[in-house]
């Protein structure tokens, strides 16, 4: 059995079978939706059920709690439908055709940025074209059936050549074959683009792009694209790592910044070491500190799940960020052997 799915305000409609989920029959049939674990554990795909009864599946108290199930909140990539459906999520639309592919790739360059970070470039296919949106992923496809996914760090613009900024995990089955057996000229398989984490160029308000770790990945690619199509808007990047040594591309944006007026960069440390001179703390409270009024921006988070929840809970609480303005990629890990 099937269910109709109206999402307002939009008025985008698709349909779900009982036995997926809403993100699955969404994406399925075209439509932009904001996502990034697909396991209930980010929150990124939240909306409200303003009718209709579902079943909210598995997922983690972090990303809904009691509270917000209670209001009729739902994740979309654990729940499913068993009625027709109304619910509110300002920030799905339908999506133009970037078709999802799967290709062979051939690693061309493995390069150490940091003791635990390795910039990877995929050379693809000469006969083929890939298109993806700035800020989107692919899934590294593994030989048992398992997939990782792996935020895109270069620009739509740069044609053949795709590069994955890779954070070791202790004990993880890609990451440890990245560090270790991984050499120049394997072949690899992949599944993409995904994700609804992109710049809205639609828009002409002022972005606040803010990242933890190798949530830059997916910046960097959004920077670049904008600066490759001559967009203007103002953009101020906040980088928060730990150390400074986990700031492992910080030269880039500091030369966007000095080289385009319109970019601003503010790095930021949690635990930073004698010497620093920067700023430290949590990298939400800097952007908290400098935009105690966020109603006018657009927000784009990527990085570990407690500070894209942090985040977006103060910039709408405490800095009137409207709730449709803050888009999110969480960046979870799979338990080793997983």
């Amino acid at each position: 059995m099937s269910y109709q799915i109206t999402v307002q305000p939009s008025g985008a409609t698709f349909t779900a079978s009982a036995d997926e989920t809403l993100l699955e029959a969404a994406l399925r049939q075209g439509l932009i939706v904001p996502y990034g674990c697909k396991d209930g554990a980010c929150g990124s795909c939240k909306a409200s059920v303003l009718a209709g009864d579902l079943d909210l599946g598995h997922y983690q108290p972090s990303a809904l709690s009691a509270d917000e199930s209670a209001a009729g909140k739902a994740l979309l990539c654990t729940a499913r439908a068993k009625s027709d459906l109304v619910i509110e999520n300002r920030q799905i639309s339908r999506a133009d055709a970037i078709p999802i592919k799967v290709l062979p790739a051939r690693v061309e360059k493995l390069e150490k940025l940091a003791p635990d970070v390795i910039e990877l470039h995929l050379r693809l296919p000469a006969s083929e074209q890939f298109r993806f949106r700035a800020g989107q992923y692919i899934d590294i496809l593994l030989k048992d059936g398992k997939r990782r996914s792996y935020s895109l760090a270069n620009a739509p613009e740069q044609e053949g050549v795709l590069e994955l900024h890779i954070r070791h995990v202790p004990g993880g089955l890609f990451t440890e074959q990245v560090f270790g057996a991984m050499k120049v000229k394997d072949i690899l398989r992949f599944e993409g683009p995904h994700g609804g984490f992109f710049l809205r160029e639609e828009s002409a308000k002022p972005v606040i792009l803010l990242a933890s770790g190798t949530g830059f990945a997916p910046i960097k690619s959004i920077v670049e694209h904008a600066l490759a199509q001559g967009n203007r808007r103002p953009l101020h990047i906040y980088w928060g790592c730990r150390k400074q040594v986990d700031l492992y591309m910080s030269a880039l944006p500091e030369t966007w910044a000095a080289q385009h007026p319109h970019i601003q960069y503010t790095p930021v440390l949690s635990e930073p070491e004698a010497g620093w001179t920067g700023r430290a703390g949590f990298v939400h409270q800097a952007v908290m500190a400098d935009y105690p009024d966020l109603a006018g921006h657009q927000v784009y988070a990527c990085g570990a799940p407690a500070m894209i929840d942090a985040a977006r809970k103060d910039f709408i609480a405490q800095c009137a960020l409207p709730e449709e303005e803050f888009f999110s990629d969480a960046f979870t890990f799979a338990a080793p052997g997983h």
